[in-house]
C-alpha cells in the first residue's frame, strides 16, 4: 500500500512538473514573438517628392526634347532620382548642362542622378537640369499632357504629368552626339553653344 502510494504521489508530481514546463514554454514563445515584431516600415523616397510647374518643350518626330518643373523634397534625408522613363519616348535620360573644356555649353547625361536635398528643392529648367527625352516616335504638341515616372534611389517612383509649351530658345548641343535640341536658356545669361 506505501509502495503503491509513493508511486501516485512520483507520478502526480511528474504531472505538475510537465506542466509547469508546458506552461513556462507557452509564456517564454509568447515573448519571443513579441520581441521579434517587424521594425515600423520606412518612408519611401518618392512619398516626401512633389513637382511643381511641370513642362515639357514641344517637338516634332525624330527630335530631342526636354521636361523641366522643381522638384521639392519634404523630408529630412536627401533624395535621389536615378532614372526617368514616359510613354513619349523610347529613350530618356537624366541631364545637366555643363561647361566643356573648349568653354562651350552642352547638354550631357548626369552621373549618379539627380540629388533633391533635405527640404530644399531642385530645379529642372533650360540651360540646367531636365528631362531629356530622345528620337520622339510622335509629335509633342502644345497643349497635351506627357506623362513621367522618376525611379528613385531606393526603388520607389513618382509618376506626374506635364503640360507641352511652345518655346523657343537657344540651341544646346548633346555632348552625347544625338545632334542638336532647341533648348533654351530661360531667365539665365546668353551661352555659346557648340556644333558637332
Amino acid at each position: 500500500m506505501k509502495i503503491r502510494n509513493r508511486a501516485l504521489h512520483a507520478g502526480a508530481a511528474f504531472g505538475v512538473a510537465l506542466l509547469a514546463l508546458t506552461g513556462c514554454s507557452t509564456g517564454d514563445t509568447g515573448g519571443t514573438n513579441t520581441q521579434q515584431e517587424e521594425p515600423a516600415a520606412q518612408v519611401k523616397e518618392a512619398d516626401s517628392v512633389t513637382i511643381e510647374d511641370a513642362w515639357v518643350k514641344s517637338a516634332v518626330p525624330g527630335e530631342m526634347t526636354a521636361g523641366f518643373g522643381t522638384l521639392e523634397n519634404s523630408s529630412d534625408q536627401d533624395v535621389t532620382v536615378v532614372s526617368v522613363e514616359s510613354s513619349a519616348s523610347p529613350d530618356m535620360e537624366l541631364h545637366e548642362t555643363v561647361e566643356n573644356e573648349s568653354g562651350q555649353m552642352v547638354m550631357r547625361e548626369v552621373s549618379g542622378g539627380f540629388v533633391i536635398p533635405a527640404n530644399d528643392h531642385l530645379h529642372l529648367e533650360p540651360g540646367g537640369n531636365h528631362l531629356m527625352l530622345m528620337e520622339l516616335p510622335e509629335p509633342v504638341k502644345a497643349g497635351e499632357e506627357v506623362t513621367f515616372t522618376l525611379t528613385f534611389s531606393d526603388g520607389s517612383t513618382l509618376e506626374f504629368a506635364a503640360v507641352v509649351k511652345d518655346y523657343a530658345g537657344a540651341n544646346e548641343n548633346y555632348e552625347g552626339g544625338h545632334g542638336d535640341m532647341d533648348h533654351g536658356d530661360m531667365n539665365h545669361d546668353d551661352a555659346e553653344h557648340s556644333e558637332h
